[in-house]
């Protein structure tokens, strides 16, 4: 493939390699309230996931409006590289599916009655990290194909 001949605007950039580390952070965090033990203090477990999945949803909502605002990557992305459209898109909807999972996830984990509901909430809270981790390979794949540009492996 031959290099782009578009250069994406640095700021917008920099947001997008600041966000997606805060959203990793955000999902590390999630990840070990859901592993936590559950069946003695349940309701500091239900506790510690709900602050986790707070700080998820509002780290994705900044992510979305980088992604989706007027000015932000994806904008750019179909003015630098039309052919991506459909990729964009994808990435969109995922953005709904996502929005509605973790919504669904906040409603549970405020209210966990039982052991099935902790294990109701852990299952949907593991398909709520493998579908970002899926998402996030992806957006840094159509930011690779547009700009051959790497967004980095941030820690």
């Amino acid at each position: 493939m031959a290099p782009s001949s578009v250069t994406p605007d640095q700021a917008l950039l920099e947001a997008l390699r600041r966000k997606r580390a805060e959203l990793r952070g955000s999902m590390d965090a999630l990840e070990l309230a859901l592993a936590a033990p559950a069946p003695v203090g349940q309701a500091r477990w239900a506790e510690r996931v709900d602050v986790a999945l707070v700080e998820l949803s509002a780290d994705f909502r900044e992510h979305i409006d980088v992604t989706e605002g007027q000015d932000g990557l994806y904008a750019d992305l179909r003015a630098a590289a039309p052919r991506l459209s459909d990729a964009v898109a994808r990435l969109a909807r995922e953005h709904r599916q996502i929005r509605e999972l973790l919504d669904d996830l906040l409603a549970r984990v405020r209210i966990p009655d039982s052991k099935t509901d902790v294990e109701r909430v852990r299952d949907l809270g593991t398909n709520l990290l493998g579908l970002l981790v899926r998402h996030r390979q992806r957006g840094s794949d159509l930011v690779y194909e547009a700009y051959e540009l790497d967004l980095g492996g941030e820690t």
